[in-house]
């Protein structure tokens, strides 16, 4: 396999779909640090490493200002209030993402308008997002899914020219680039998830909020902190979604390593890619290289697939099963509950998603190719499967 990996080889009859113990291992040192420094100064909830990691996450990503939250969800949804889109307000979503993009634009008391994907990226699609904009619509979510941003030329165009605000949901793409620049700063804000998993994670939940607007930027702060201008004076109706210093001081040890850690998920997407046949795979430009937060491939009988990989000894994961406007929760909320989307559909049926992970070491690479080659031929059948409507 011509591509040398930097990580000890080991015997293993089994290939972890994530291993967080082994970048955490690796940066023990660093962690541990973290963590005696944060219990030191005794500030656990915002505070002295929150704003450290604040400007220092600004400055990579090419903004202003960055505002730490609780979560991703908490950040998507504070973004969107503090730029004033809420009540009366339509929000262009894909169809295929994550339900935190849609739950965050209900909780900031919008309507969600979906919209269908491309069909070789799953990302969003401009011409339908143009499709299904109203009077009222306010903003539009370009989800950056699997690590690759959307293609943001079609998107800020269309808002230009229909005055909305592009919202970046960067959830799955901490470091990605388009043309030249990172994403968090491609719209007119964008919102960050520090989930465990991602490819800057912490080690519990957390989130951000990125913009060069600075009411945006006061208005978020004010909107976490309970609605406090100042200490107990409460001017808005606020949230308890604040950063937690421990966390922060965790993110502030793996932010210099994010390159690295990209460039090693990269090098492990080009085996894949060199190795796979017969399955579809994302399709990737190179005005936007993936940052391969998740590597997906589409296969008929998702279900099968995934059967004979878990025989083989090959986690997988699915991203995701349900596309987005068909999900219980919503029946009720959606102003148009029957729609066709049909490429948001064929990624609900089809994804599944191989393990992908800065440690994963060759010779794991090698046995999820060599169990992919290995598919029966009844993994290319396409049949019913639960949850693809």
């Amino acid at each position: 396999m011509g591509l040398q990996l930097d990580i000890p080889s080991v015997t293993t009859a089994h290939v972890p779909f994530m291993a967080l113990e082994r970048q955490h291992a690796a940066l023990g040192r660093e962690l541990t640090a973290a963590f005696e420094r944060v219990t030191r100064q005794s500030t656990f909830v915002l505070g002295e490493e929150v704003e450290r990691f604040e400007h220092e996450f600004a400055a990579a990503c090419g903004v202003a200002c960055c505002v730490g939250v609780a979560s991703g969800t908490a950040a998507l949804t504070l973004a969107m209030n503090a730029a004033r889109i809420g009540p009366g307000d339509e929000v262009i979503v894909p169809a295929h993402t994550f339900i935190a993009s849609v739950l965050a634009v209900i909780h900031a008391g919008a309507t969600p308008m979906f919209c269908d994907v491309e069909p070789g990226t799953g990302l969003i699609d401009p011409s339908s997002a143009a499709a299904v904009i109203t009077e009222r619509t306010a903003a539009v979510i370009a989800v950056h899914l699997y690590g690759q941003a959307c293609e943001m030329d079609a998107l800020g165009e269309l808002a230009r020219h229909r005055g909305l605000l592009v919202v970046e949901d960067a959830a799955q793409a901490h470091g990605a680039g388009y043309r030249g620049r990172c994403v968090g700063s491609l719209g007119a804000v964008a919102a960050f998830s520090f989930y465990p998993s991602k490819n800057l994670g912490a080690l519990g939940d957390g989130g951000a909020i990125c913009t060069d607007d600075p009411e945006i930027a006061r208005r978020a702060r004010q909107l976490r902190h309970l609605g406090q201008r100042r200490k107990n004076e409460h001017v808005e109706l606020g949230y308890n979604e604040r950063l937690d210093g421990l966390q922060a001081a965790f993110l502030r040890a793996k932010l210099p390593h994010l390159d690295d850690f990209n460039r090693a998920r990269r090098a492990r997407a080009e085996l894949y890619r060199d190795g796979l046949r017969a399955v579809r795979l994302l399709e990737e430009r190179d005005h936007t290289p993936s940052v391969n937060h998740v590597f997906p491939m589409r296969i008929a009988s998702r279900d099968v697939a995934r059967a004979h990989l878990a025989a083989r000894g090959v986690e997988t994961a699915i991203h995701y099963p349900t596309a987005a406007h068909h999900h219980v929760a919503l029946e009720g909320v959606l102003a148009r509950p029957r729609i066709d989307l049909p490429a948001a559909s064929a990624w609900a049926r089809e994804e599944l998603s191989l393990p992908m992970f800065p440690e994963l070491r060759e010779q794991e690479i090698e046995r999820v190719l060599d169990a992919c080659a290995d598919l029966p031929d009844a993994a290319f059948e396409p049949h019913e499967q639960a949850g693809a409507a």
